[in-house]
């Protein structure tokens, strides 16, 4: 038999390891068993920069409960809010990037995904979208139908993130 996390065990490992406490039993286990093997301390073959990752993998699990932030470790998998997906930021400040993982780090962790999406900056302050002329703007325009069978035309902007329904 397994010695499975459950009720206030399973509490107390996520705040023990300062972990957001959202979401079903099985995200909330998974993150701990990722945590956990990210941060494993061991006498083998660990040298000074994977003992790095892993203090970095702590780093970015340890962010305001409910949010979710781009991740600066490629080792692990991406550490996240339940309902959000790896390259999901709650931040509208970041800007993100394809980076290469380290597919072998993480396979010795026993992790079966890795993260592969890290913040490179942040979002230019003010207005820069609108500044382009409208020629240059990215617009999809297209029609729906509202639930009560109304046609509209839908308009958004892709550069400012408006959107107007006619």
């Amino acid at each position: 038999m397994s010695n499975k996390l459950t009720g206030e065990d399973l509490e107390k490992a996520l705040k023990d390891r300062k972990l957001p406490s959202e979401g079903t039993a099985d995200e909330k286990r998974a993150a701990v068993k990722a945590y956990d093997a990210a941060n494993k301390s061991s006498d083998e073959s660990k040298d000074a920069s994977s003992d790095q990752s892993a203090a970095k993998v702590e780093d970015d699990a340890t962010k305001s409960e409910g949010t979710t932030t781009l991740d600066s470790h490629l080792n692990a998998p991406s550490v996240t809010a339940p309902g959000d997906g790896p390259a999901d930021t709650t931040d509208p400040n970041e800007l993100a990037s394809s980076a290469t993982p380290d597919k072998g780090a993480a396979a010795q962790a026993g992790h079966g995904t890795v993260n592969a999406v890290v913040k490179v900056g942040d979002a230019p302050e003010g207005p820069v979208a609108t500044s382009l002329p409208k020629s240059k703007q990215r617009i999809e325009t297209y029609e729906a139908t509202k639930p009560d069978g109304t046609v509209v035309t839908v308009t958004h902007n892709l550069d400012t993130g408006a959107t107007s329904v006619e």
